[in-house]
């Protein structure tokens, strides 16, 4: 996959291959615990154990979301003796996050506002019972 500097957009060199491997990345970063988890390793190394205490999750949570990270080749652990310590595999993925963090910023609440994706906020005490279904609606 190519970054297009002329128009500025994601090309690849054949129809939907590149589009599918950035969707895949960015679906495996669209998890609350897995960008948790990366964003806690992009700080340095460190233990399931660790991530658990500093992330607030349970064990088998924080050890699914590494396993699926570890899958899709963006974090490796290296054993020392019965413990395993996790990093993120490329350093890349920090200048991901901070690009990501540069048009987040330039967008405002644009992003967070987003209908499809953006976060969802619960219905104000004004709002009547249909108006707040009727969004739901929407927002699914």
């Amino acid at each position: 996959m190519t970054m297009n500097s002329t128009a500025g957009c994601l090309a690849s060199s054949s129809p939907g291959s590149g589009v599918d491997a950035a969707v895949a990345l960015f679906h495996s970063l669209s998890d609350r615990a897995r960008l948790a988890i990366v964003r806690r390793l992009a700080d340095g190394e460190a233990r399931v154990a660790d991530m658990v205490g500093e992330l607030g999750l349970a064990q088998s949570t924080v050890s699914a979301h590494v396993a699926c990270l570890r899958d899709c080749g963006l974090v490796v652990g290296r054993a020392q003796g019965r413990q395993v310590f996790y990093s993120l595999a490329r350093p890349e993925l920090l200048d991901m996050l901070a690009a990501a963090e540069t048009l987040l910023a330039a967008t405002g609440n644009a992003v967070a506002l987003c209908p499809n994706y953006g976060i969802e906020h619960p219905p104000s005490p004004t709002d009547t019972s249909t108006d707040a279904s009727r969004r739901n609606e929407v927002t699914r």
